[in-house]
């Protein structure tokens, strides 16, 4: 059974047993007061007809043949009829003898002292002249009375069988608001799993549908980005992998065939080429790792200043080749701080490794260090061309590059491996550039 069909079915369930029940409590409620509403007044005509009769007698005798004249009671049996039901009032004088016949009691019955207390007494000039005994049963309704109560059970019924009818029509409104957005989400999903994940659905409710509605777009859209962002990634490690391995290629396919010889330069390059491709490997995996939680730290205390000066000294040769200079900036008093000193070595390594590759001969690169509060903020400020605004909020995404023919030597993963790291030290990592002037990276721990 479907969702709708579950719904609609429950809620006509619901509605139905809700009017059943209303209904059945007004039809007994409404019966209950008309046949109460009946006693009492046939009851106050019976007291006000026998006090009547009375009044202008001053005696009991045809009291029941002035009762039955008036249509109080019902009139005496015909020859050969069978009697009509006992009606419920008794009529008593004042020596408790039974007048006019009621329920249990007959015409001469004397009945008991204490039952008086119950009955209503009939006073005339002051002074008791008998009393009037309820058996408590209903008094026999006319048939105008029936037709009434039946019109009015009629219409009782009408109006449950019309608010059912509105309740069906109302269930299945409610319904259909329910399902038509789940049934949207549903056929989105449907397209997503056959590939088709660039999926919006277009729901404009501020009920909890709605709110799945736009958590599922945001999903779609992340999603779609991520898968966007992967492919590119796969097509630039591609790109990072074809060039070296043509390289090798070319140079092993000569060296083969004797076109050319080995010699220690050649050599060189094809071991260049081959440091190339073990550091984009060790790029994957140390990213695989990070995605994975399994890319492990080993803090230990750590100078800032002496951090700093081992990156420095590692790129010192590269730096002074390409005219740039290179210098660390830190108090060698600053105390130590934990964290693992070769991950940040890495981390700093691929921030000066990018700035060697954008920055001009004649521009300068500095490592910094410095205390504020319980923070400590390292800086990679080099003078080189700049990052455009346009791209600076993807820089730290998986290897995107702003220029597709990149010419650096890293893999593109430098950037999205050092956030990772950081992260991984509870600490952030942010940049700040200007096109012509040069870059400022900025790691807070």
């Amino acid at each position: 059974m479907k969702l709708n069909q579950k719904l609609i079915l429950g809620f006509l369930l619901v509605s139905l047993l809700a009017i059943g029940l209303a209904g059945l409590i007004i039809q007994f409620s409404t019966a209950n007061g008309f046949s109460q509403f009946l006693i009492n007044q046939k009851e106050q005509l019976f007291v006000d007809a026998s006090t009547a009769h009375y009044q202008t007698k001053g005696t009991w005798q045809g009291v029941e043949n002035s009762l039955q004249t008036q249509g109080v009671l019902p009139p005496a049996a015909k020859p050969g009829s069978p009697p009509p039901d006992p009606q419920p009032y008794t009529l008593v004088d004042t020596n408790r003898i039974v007048i006019v016949a009621g329920a249990q009691y007959q015409i001469g019955q004397k009945v008991q002292k204490g039952t008086l207390a119950k009955g209503i007494a009939i006073v005339v000039d002051d002074l008791q002249v008998g009393t009037v005994l309820y058996s408590g049963k209903a008094p026999v309704r006319t048939v105008l009375e029936e037709k009434y109560l039946t019109t009015v059970n009629n219409s009782l019924l009408a109006a449950c069988l019309a608010a059912m009818v509105i309740s069906a029509l109302l269930g299945l409104a409610f319904t259909q608001s329910i399902t038509r957005p789940l049934g949207k989400l549903t056929a989105a999903t449907h397209r997503m799993a056959a590939g088709d994940l660039s999926q919006q659905v277009n729901i404009a409710q501020g009920d909890e549908l709605g709110q799945l509605a736009s958590s599922f777009n945001q999903m779609s859209a992340s999603l779609a980005k991520a898968t966007l962002a992967q492919r590119q990634m796969t097509a630039d490690i591609a790109h990072d992998l074809r060039n070296p391995l043509t390289v090798l290629g070319g140079y092993i396919e000569s060296l083969q065939d004797g076109t050319l010889q080995a010699t220690p330069e050649r050599l060189k390059v094809m071991q260049a080429e081959v440091t190339q491709l073990r550091r984009l490997v060790e790029d994957l995996r140390t990213l695989s790792l990070a995605d994975a939680g399994e890319l492990k730290l080993q803090p230990e205390p750590v100078s800032p200043a002496e951090l700093l000066q081992q990156v420095s000294a590692s790129f010192a040769g590269l730096a002074e080749a390409r005219g740039v200079k290179l210098t660390a900036q830190a108090d060698a008093a600053m105390s130590a701080r934990s964290m693992d000193p070769f991950r940040m070595q890495q981390v700093l390594g691929n921030l000066v490794s990018n700035a060697l590759d954008h920055t001009p001969a004649g521009g300068s690169i500095t490592l910094a260090a410095r205390q504020k509060d319980d923070h400590l903020i390292l800086t990679v400020e080099d003078t080189g061309k700049g990052i455009a605004t346009e791209i600076m909020p993807r820089i730290f995404e998986r290897s995107f590059s702003g220029d597709p023919n990149r010419s650096g030597s890293g893999s593109g993963l430098g950037l999205p491996i050092a956030r990772s790291i950081i992260q991984l030290h509870g600490g952030t990592i942010s940049a700040r550039s200007s096109l012509g002037r040069g870059s400022t990276f900025t790691i807070t721990l």
